[in-house]
C-alpha cells in the first residue's frame, strides 16, 4: 500500500501533470495532421525526455500516444483522410456528417468514444498486470527465446501483405540489432572498422529515420505528384448540428462496451493493432445494429465503435509489455525503447523492481484519459485548424526536427547519417512492401532474444532436446513453425491460384 500510494503522489507532482497534459495536447495536434502518428510522434520526442525523470518522461510519451489516437479522427472526420491508420474507420460515417453540416457533433462523439474506451482499458490494465506478471516470473530463457521467437512470426505480418517479407524484414531487424559487441566474448560484430558501431546503432536515429523521415521521403512524392491541395473547414452555425445530446450518447453505451472489449482482447494480442480492432468493432456495430442501412451515412454509432475500440487499444497493448517484456505494437516498442533508455527493462521484473515507479505510470495513465476529454473538450476547434497547416510549411519542420532529433542523443553527426540512411531504408521498405513494422520491433529485441538463447545453449551445456524439457517453451516453438510453414503454405497456394487465373484469362483472349 505505501508503494501505491507514494507511486499515485509522484503521478500527480506538478511536473508530472504538466508533461502528461503537454503531451497529450501535442499529441491531438500531431495525430490530426495527416500522414503523421502516434509511434512517429513518440520517436520525435524521445529526445526531449532525456532530461526528465522515468517518471515524468513515461507520462509524457504515454498522453502523446493517447491524444495521437483521438487526433487522427479529426482530419478523418474534417477531410476523409486519416490522421492515423486505426482512424480509416471512423472516416466512414464521420465525413458523411461532415458534408452534413455535423462535423462538430462527429468530432464530440469521436472524443467522448475515445476517452471512454481508453479509460475501459486502463482500467482493465491496472487490475490483471500485476497479476499476470506474477505468473510470467516463472518463465526461464527458454521459454522467453520462443514467446519472442512466435512474437516476432505474429509481428511480421503488419505493414505489408506478404508475411513471406515480413518475417524477411524482422531477420533483418535481429541482424542490424546484433551489430556491436559480442555480449560473451566481448569481441566487435558487424562493425566493419567503423569504431561507432562498437556500441550497437541506437534506437532513436533508426526509429525517427524509418518511421518519420522515411514518411515524409513518401508525402513529399505523393505532394509534388499532385502539385498540393490545401483545405478548409467549415462548422455549421446551429446547436443541433454541433453539440452532442446525452441522449444520442447514451444510446451507443451498448456499442462503446462492445468496442471497448474488443479493442482490449485485439490490444492484448501482439501484432494485431489498432487498425484491427477499429475494423473488427465497426462490423459488429454493424451486423448488431438496427439501422444497418445508416452505416456509411452519418451513424453516430458507426464513430463510437471504431473509436471505443482503437483507443481501448491504447491501454490494453502495455499488457503484454508489463508482463512479458514484449512489446505488441510499434508505438509500444517505442515506449519499450524509452524505458530502457532511462535504465529499466520491461517485464514481470518491473513489479518487484520498481513497484513505485509502475503504480506512478498508472496513476499518469488515468491522468492522462482525464487531460483528453478536457483537451479535447475546449480545444476541440483549435486542433481542427492542424488539417489547414500548408505542406510547404510543414515538411521542413518536420525534417529539421528529424535531424535534431537524431543528433541530440549523443551530440554525433554519426547518428544524422544513421538517422537519413534508415530514412531511405524505410522508403524502399514501404514502396516494395515489406514491414518496417517488424523489422523495429526486431531490431529492439534483438538484444534480448540473442540473451535468452544463449543463456539456453549456456544452461543446457549444448543438448539440442533442452526444449522437450520445457513444455511451454516446446509448446511456443510449435506454434512458432506452424506459423512460418503455413505462411509458406498459404504463399504456394496463391501462387498457383494466380498461375491458374493467368492461364484461364490467356486461354480466353485466344478463344476471342
Amino acid at each position: 500500500m505505501e508503494m501505491i500510494v507514494a507511486g499515485l503522489l509522484d503521478s500527480i507532482s506538478p511536473a508530472s501533470l504538466m508533461f502528461v497534459f503537454v503531451g497529450v495536447a501535442i499529441g491531438v495536434l500531431i495525430g490530426a495532421i495527416p500522414g503523421i502518428n502516434g509511434p512517429m510522434a513518440i520517436a520525435l520526442f524521445i529526445p526531449v525526455t532525456y532530461y526528465m525523470s522515468p517518471l515524468t518522461a513515461i507520462g509524457f510519451l504515454v498522453g502523446l500516444n493517447k491524444g495521437a489516437f483521438f487526433g487522427g479522427a479529426v482530419s478523418a472526420v474534417l477531410l476523409r483522410t486519416p490522421g492515423t491508420p486505426e482512424a480509416a474507420a471512423t472516416s466512414w460515417d464521420g465525413y458523411p456528417l461532415t458534408q452534413q453540416g455535423k462535423g462538430e457533433k462527429a468530432l464530440r462523439m469521436a472524443l467522448y468514444s475515445s476517452v471512454a474506451g481508453d479509460f475501459v482499458s486502463t482500467v482493465v490494465l491496472i487490475v490483471i498486470a500485476a497479476p499476470l506478471a506474477a505468473v510470467a516470473l516463472f518463465m526461464g530463457p527458454a521459454e522467453i527465446f520462443a514467446l519472442i521467437s512466435l512474437a516476432l512470426t505474429v509481428i511480421a505480418g503488419i505493414g505489408t501483405n506478404s508475411i513471406c517479407r515480413g518475417l524477411m524484414a524482422a531477420g533483418f531487424g535481429i541482424l542490424v540489432g546484433l551489430i556491436g559487441t559480442e555480449p560473451v566474448t566481448a569481441l566487435p560484430r558487424l562493425t566493419f572498422d567503423v569504431y561507432q558501431l562498437g556500441s550497437g546503432l541506437s534506437l532513436i536515429p533508426v526509429a525517427i529515420g524509418l518511421l518519420a523521415f522515411s514518411e515524409i521521403l513518401l508525402q513529399l512524392e505523393r505532394f509534388t505528384g499532385k502539385g498540393g491541395s490545401e483545405h478548409s473547414t467549415k462548422f455549421s452555425k446551429k446547436r443541433e448540428d454541433r453539440m452532442l445530446s446525452l441522449k444520442e450518447f447514451f444510446a451507443s453505451t451498448k456499442t462503446l462496451l462492445r468496442g471497448s472489449l474488443i479493442g482490449i482482447g485485439v490490444g492484448a494480442m501482439p501484432g494485431l493493432g489498432a487498425p484491427v480492432a477499429s475494423f473488427m468493432s465497426y462490423d459488429q456495430a454493424q451486423k448488431r445494429s438496427g439501422h444497418k442501412e445508416e452505416f456509411g451515412k452519418g451513424r453516430l454509432e458507426g464513430i463510437a465503435a471504431s473509436e471505443s475500440a482503437n483507443s481501448a487499444v491504447v491501454g490494453a497493448s502495455l499488457i503484454p509489455l508489463f508482463v512479458l517484456g514484449i512489446p505488441g505494437n510499434l508505438a509500444v516498442a517505442m515506449l519499450m525503447g524509452a524505458f530502457m533508455i532511462h535504465g529499466m527493462q520491461p517485464g514481470p521484473l518491473m513489479f518487484k523492481e520498481n513497484a513505485q515507479l509502475m503504480y506512478g505510470i498508472y496513476g499518469s495513465l488515468l491522468l492522462a484519459s482525464l487531460f483528453l476529454l478536457v483537451i479535447g473538450r475546449f480545444g476541440l476547434r483549435f486542433f481542427c485548424k492542424a488539417v489547414d497547416i500548408p505542406s510547404m510549411i510543414l515538411y521542413p519542420i518536420v525534417v529539421f526536427t528529424c535531424i535534431m532529433g537524431a543528433y541530440l542523443g549523443k551530440s554525433s553527426m554519426f547518428d544524422v547519417g544513421v538517422m537519413l540512411t534508415f530514412g531511405f531504408i524505410g522508403y524502399f521498405m514501404r514502396k516494395f512492401d515489406y514491414s518496417y513494422v517488424a523489422f523495429l520491433i526486431g531490431f529492439i529485441l534483438a538484444p534480448e532474444w540473442e540473451r535468452a538463447l544463449q543463456q539456453v545453449v549456456i544452461i543446457s551445456e549444448h543438448d539440442t532436446f533442452m526444449f522437450f524439457q520445457r513444455p511451454v517453451a516446446m509448446i511456443l516453438m510449435a506454434l512458432t513453425l506452424f506459423v512460418i510453414s503455413r505462411t509458406f503454405w498459404n504463399g504456394i497456394k496463391n501462387d498457383r491460384k494466380k498461375q491458374k487465373e493467368a492461364a484461364a484469362e490467356a486461354g480466353q483472349h485466344k478463344s476471342d
